[in-house]
């Protein structure tokens, strides 16, 4: 039996919106809102929840993204440092564009193929996070996937093994994996080219 304590802080969910980046209207779905009570956890995601582009966000291996909340702390100063921090010191959960804000469990925890097991679903981790130009915008600083590659404080994506529902309080297991690669690795060759 495991000494660690994990729970979910928050659940988010968002719908695809254009916003403008750089001068033109793009289509996201980054930005996300927390929700209250279960919410159903379905092969492609969370219901109510929709990504922007399938073709790297969402489908099977990429259907919840996690996300820390020990970061949040660090996001805060990043901005903070960039001078876009202003009037909205405060990030809420979701900002980083995920799914399930949790609690005590970081990237140098998680294993590809590691198992979260909720009360009522189960979910696998499967890769990092890769951000992409959006989340410059969505952070408001153009350094942003930069600072994200050098802390990697990436976050991970999960697949659904176990649909049901997921709500914000509930705690939950990691169940550990195969434990070939860890995700801090996989992120660092992911994110080379970011890192230059």
């Amino acid at each position: 039996m495991s000494a660690h304590v994990y729970s979910v802080a928050s659940v988010q969910v968002g719908q695809a919106r254009k916003v403008a980046i750089a001068g033109r209207s793009i289509l996201t779905a980054i930005h996300k809102t927390a929700v209250q009570g279960p919410v159903g956890v379905k092969p492609l995601g969370l219901q109510g929840d929709e990504q922007a582009d399938p073709t790297v966000h969402g489908g099977l291996e990429k259907a919840v993204y996690a996300y820390p909340a020990e970061h949040y702390a660090f996001w805060v100063e990043a901005r903070r440092a960039a001078g876009v921090a202003g009037i909205d010191t405060a990030l809420p959960h979701g900002t980083m564009g995920e799914n399930l804000t949790l609690n005590g469990l970081l990237e140098t925890d998680v294993w590809v193929g590691d198992v979260l097991r909720f009360p009522h679903c189960v979910l696998r981790v499967v890769q990092p996070r890769e951000p992409c130009y959006k989340f410059n915008a969505a952070m408001g600083f153009n350094t942003a996937v930069k600072a994200m590659a050098q802390s990697g404080f990436c976050g991970f994506y999960l697949a659904v093994d176990t649909p049901g529902t997921v709500q914000a309080g509930e705690p939950f297991e990691l169940l550990p994996g195969p434990r070939h690669m860890r995700i801090p690795e996989r992120f660092q060759a992911k994110m080379f080219k970011h890192m230059r």
